[in-house]
């Protein structure tokens, strides 16, 4: 995002996780003001994202979603594989992680990762 209060938005939310890790109230406030911040500069996955995020917070009291493989899956078995397994979540570094991807949205990689969150999200209801 390029707006600088956004920005600073995101290293608090990730100072705090590294402090008191998932502490619901003021994080999901955080996210969601995050959120109007990319409402504003018309960023819609990362509006879809964020909102996600935040109620999957709100619901689970943790976020359960790890973060996404860095190998590209193109077929369908392989995807079936992956959604099967059972994978170790850290909900601190994975929520990190997402938060930390909404500073860079020119990076390919990031938006990426931002749509690959967005599906598990919204597969996780």
């Amino acid at each position: 995002m390029e707006n600088k209060k956004a920005i600073k938005l995101v290293d608090k939310i990730l100072e705090d996780l590294e402090k008191t890790g998932i502490n619901t109230d003021i994080l999901i406030e955080d996210i969601k003001t995050l959120r109007s911040y990319a409402l504003e500069e018309q960023i819609p996955l990362v509006v879809k994202v964020l909102r996600y995020t935040y109620e999957h917070i709100e619901k689970n009291n943790s976020f359960l979603i790890p973060i996404p493989d860095d190998e590209p899956i193109d077929d369908e078995e392989n995807t079936e594989l992956t959604t099967n397994n059972e994978v170790a979540v850290d909900p601190i570094e994975s929520l990190k992680y997402l938060i930390s991807l909404t500073k860079s949205l020119k990076n390919r990689m990031n938006i990426s990762d931002l749509k690959e969150y967005r599906d598990a999200l919204m597969e996780y209801k």
